[in-house]
Parts: structure tokens; sequence; C-alpha cells
């Protein structure tokens, strides 16, 4: 008899059921627009488009372990899901994407401006969200978090095509971007369970960990893997001339011809047929994607190895294997 696996992710929505369906009911509320029909239109495009809703449920689930029983999880959590979906309409006008989670990006449906606005509407209703439980500290920390997630974005985009572009300026990149949500949607939980502050520090650790190696992995995919189904294929990165850590580290490894080939194909975006197999052949000369790869598995134990501090509870179990599932990409 044959026996599907569940998947840590899939283990999880389902503890998370009941939480999950308010989350769910909250946002469909709180994206409603009388006066401008258009927002719920493009924010249902993007939220509705079968993205897994890790952050929320990550928020959700330290709120539990953390033996947090009250109902302000759910707003929170639902903050995190906005504040995620704002910056993603942000993101595919910059990046000027025409694909997100297999669907065509709303900037494609409709225009830039409405991505950009609905965008910011998003924003000032994880804000209001945010002020509803009356814990300030979490609302300093979300709060923080939108503004890292900004700074991030804007360091990317003056660090984009500068082959010397540094593995730290990268790691502060991925923090801001990726990690700080992350970090923040694990961190409210314990805070508003009122938890000791080395449980706060712990939850905060490992959602800086894991958001650094989801991070990773996904560039390590763009090069490792076979394209992801759903919408990003092997390349995409190269292409954007995007300084991922594959690309960085060969960079980093080049001699004088090779750098010269950095510069022409990313620095200057000079792009020819067989210019991706060349920069996938000079990753492997150097080993860059095997490291990578490495990265991302370190990363992984960091965050299972930050819950130390943390009660036990099957939560913790699960969250300790979202981080390999996290990971599992790349194996």
């Amino acid at each position: 008899m044959n026996v599907t696996a569940v998947s840590p992710l899939e283990a999880l929505s389902r503890v998370l059921t009941d939480d999950m369906a308010s989350v769910n009911a909250l946002i469909r509320d709180r994206m409603a627009s009388e006066n401008a029909p258009r927002i719920p239109e493009v924010t249902a495009h993007l939220i509705e488009a079968g993205g897994k809703r890790i952050r929320p449920m990550m928020t959700l689930a330290a709120a539990r372990l953390c033996g947090y029983t009250g109902e302000d999880h759910v707003k929170l959590a639902a903050t995190v899901e906005f504040i995620h979906t704002a910056t993603l309409l942000h993101d595919d006008v910059v990046d000027e994407s025409a694909q997100r989670r297999g669907r065509p990006t709303a900037n494609l449906l409709w225009d830039n401006k409405s991505s950009v606005l609905v965008g910011d509407y998003l924003f000032a209703r994880a804000f209001q969200l945010m002020v509803e439980p009356g814990n300030l500290r979490a609302l300093t920390i979300l709060s923080n978090a939108a503004a890292v997630i900004a700074e991030g974005e804007v360091l990317q985009l003056t660090a984009a095509q500068n082959i010397a572009t540094t593995e730290n300026t990268y790691m502060k990149v991925i923090r801001g971007k990726t990690a700080a949500l992350f970090s923040a949607a694990t961190q409210v939980g314990p805070v508003i369970a009122g938890s000791p502050e080395a449980q706060v520090q712990a939850m905060f650790d490992y959602g800086d960990a894991l958001g650094i190696c989801f991070q990773i992995v996904d560039d390590y995919l763009d090069y490792g893997g076979a394209g992801d189904g759903i919408g990003k294929n092997l390349g995409d990165d190269f292409r954007e001339r995007k300084l991922t850590l594959p690309v960085i580290r060969a960079i980093a490894a080049a001699d004088a011809e090779e750098r010269a080939f950095w510069e022409r194909t990313i620095g200057k975006g000079q792009q020819q047929d067989g210019d991706l197999q060349q920069a996938m052949a000079l990753m492997a000369k150097h080993g860059t994607l095997q490291s990578t790869r490495q990265a991302a598995l370190d990363w992984a134990e960091q965050a299972k190895a930050a819950l130390a501090p943390v009660p036990e509870h099957p939560l913790k179990g699960l969250l300790a294997d979202l981080a390999d599932f996290v990971v599992a990409r790349v194996n």
C-alpha cells in the first residue's frame, strides 16, 4: 500500500487549521474596499494564488508554542501576510516581473500604478491591524520589520549589477528583504504570550536563520534546480543580472578572464547565447553551487538549534521540521 508522507508544512497547516481559517477570514475582510473595487481585485489575485502562508503560520505557531491562549495572534498573523503581499506587489513592479506563483503578475494584468498603490493600501491595512492588539512591543517589532524590508530592497537596488558587491552586502540584503519578516513573524508570538526574554530571543533567532536559509535556497535553485514549476525558470536571476550568493562567490574566485565575463554579462548586461551555460560552468569550476547549498544547510541547522530555550511542545518539533522542509529542495 502506498502512503503519501505529509510534508512538515502540511502538518503545521493541519495543526493550525482553525487559527488559519480565522486569519484568512480576517484577510478577506480587511482587503475589502467599498470605494475602490480594484483594491480587492488586485489583492485577491495575489493572496488567493496558492501561496503557502508560511509567515503567518509561523506567527500562529510561535504564539501557541509559547502558551498564548488569546486571539490577537490572528491579527498579527494577518498583519504579516499583508506586509508580505504588499512587498510582492512592489517587487514585481521593480523587477518588471511577468509571473508570480505561476500566474501573470498584477502589474501585467492591470498596471504598475495599480500594483504600487494597492501595495501601499496593504501596508496601511497592516499598520491598522498591528495596532489593534495594543501591544507596543509587537507593534515596534512589526513596524521596524516593514522599514528594514524597504531598506533591504533599496540596498539590493543599489548593489545590483555591481560585480564588486561582497558577500557581506549580500547578507545585509537578504536579512532585510527576506529574513526581517520571518524573524518578526516568529518574535511577536512569544511577545504577546508574555514569554521570558530568552524565548523571545530564541524565536527571533529561529526566524532570522530560517529566513536566510529560505532566500539562499531560492538563490541556489535558480542555477541548481530545474525550474520550480511555479513561474521561475533556470537562470532567471542571471538574466535579471542579480548578484546572488553563487555568483558572488564565483566572482570572488575568478581570474582576470572570468572577471571580464562577469563584468560583461552582469555588470554591463551584454548577454548572448551560451552565457548562462558559461556562468554555470564557472560556478561548477569554483564549487560555488556546492558551497551555497552547504550554506543553506548550515542556516537550517542554526534555525533548529535556536529553538533550544523554547518549551517542549509538538509545535516545537514541527518548526524544526519546517527548517528541514525549507532546505529539502537543495538535497
